[in-house]
């Protein structure tokens, strides 16, 4: 099954990236957050299934 990561800045969508495991997609989120928040202003992260149901989040606060 296909997942997304959504990459979402203050005014919405900033990227999406494909992946084709769902460990591979979140672990990408989880080491990419901090660095992508403090450098591209991100505010959270998802990885969505390919039907659209989300299976981890994460947000941050500046």
């Amino acid at each position: 099954m296909a997942y997304t990561v959504i990459w979402y800045g203050k005014h919405g969508i900033v990227e999406q990236t494909p992946f084709d495991a769902e460990k591979e997609a979140r672990d990408f989120a989880l080491a990419s957050f901090d660095e992508r928040q403090h450098n591209d202003g991100i505010v959270a992260v998802e990885v969505r299934k390919a039907d659209g149901k989300v299976v981890f989040s994460k947000a941050g606060s500046k």
